[in-house]
C-alpha cells in the first residue's frame, strides 16, 4: 500500500484551501439556502472559515502545533460565527475530528478515517440522530465516510478508496434534490422543499472535495 500521512502543515493548508473554496462558492451556497432556508449559509460559512484561518495564521510555528489544536481552532471559529443550526453542526464535526487528532502532528489514513467517522457522529448527535435521507449534510458525509472505510477494509488502495468515497459523497449531495426535508428550517416547507439541493450537503461536499484534492495531489507528488 502507498504510504500516506498528513502533517500539521498539510492540515493548515487544507483549511486555507477550504476557506478559499467556500469563499468562491459563497453566493452559490447562499442561493441554495435562499430557496429553503435563511439565505445566509454561504455568507456565514465564509465568515467562519475566514476567522479560522485568521486565527491559525497567528500561530508562530504551525509545524510544532498538533493537528487537534488546529482543528479545534477551526471548530471554535465556526461555533462563534456560523449562525443557526449550522454553527453547532460544523463546529462539532471539526471538534470531534480534533479530539481524535489531539496530540498528533502527523496522521495516517486509518486515523483520518476515524476522524471523519467521529466528525459524522458528532453531526448526527447534534442533529438529533440525523440519518441519510433527511435532506441534510449527513446525506453527503455518511456515504463518504462509510464508502472510504469499506473500500479500505476490502483492500482497495488509497487512490481507489478516495475516488469511491468522493463519488459517493457527490451522489449523496445530488440525491438531496429529490428529498423532502425532515430536519431544520427546510422541514417547515414540507413538499415544497423537494426540487432544491440542500446547502449543507453542498458545503459539506466542498469541504470533503478539498480534503480529497489535497490528498490526491500529495499522493501524486510522492509517486
Amino acid at each position: 500500500m502507498v504510504y500516506f500521512s498528513l502533517n500539521s502543515n498539510d492540515i493548515y493548508n487544507i483549511i486555507k484551501r477550504i476557506r478559499d473554496i467556500i469563499s468562491q462558492n459563497k453566493n452559490y451556497l447562499t442561493e441554495l439556502d435562499a430557496a429553503i432556508g435563511d439565505a445566509d449559509h454561504g455568507i456565514n460559512m465564509d465568515r467562519g472559515f475566514g476567522l479560522a484561518v485568521e486565527r491559525l495564521s497567528q500561530i508562530n510555528n504551525i509545524d510544532n502545533t498538533d493537528i487537534g489544536t488546529i482543528l479545534m481552532t477551526v471548530a471554535n471559529a465556526l461555533l462563534e460565527t456560523v449562525g443557526g443550526a449550522a454553527g453547532p453542526l460544523y463546529g462539532m464535526f471539526f471538534m470531534n475530528m480534533a479530539t481524535v487528532a489531539s496530540g498528533k502532528r502527523e496522521i495516517d489514513i486509518d486515523t483520518l478515517v476515524k476522524m471523519f467517522k467521529e466528525g459524522l457522529k458528532g453531526v448526527q448527535d447534534v442533529g438529533g440522530n440525523t440519518q441519510p435521507g433527511e435532506k441534510t449534510m449527513v446525506d453527503t458525509l455518511y456515504p463518504f465516510v462509510h464508502t472510504l472505510e469499506n473500500s479500505l477494509e476490502r483492500g482497495d488502495d488509497i487512490f481507489n478508496a478516495l475516488d469511491n468515497a468522493i463519488k459517493a459523497a457527490e451522489k449523496g449531495m445530488l440525491s438531496t434534490i429529490d428529498m423532502i426535508a425532515k430536519k431544520g428550517r427546510a422541514s417547515y416547507l414540507g413538499e415544497r422543499s423537494r426540487g432544491h439541493q440542500d446547502p449543507g450537503a453542498t458545503s459539506s461536499y466542498l469541504i470533503l472535495k478539498t480534503f480529497y484534492d489535497y490528498i490526491k495531489d500529495k499522493l501524486n507528488r510522492q509517486s
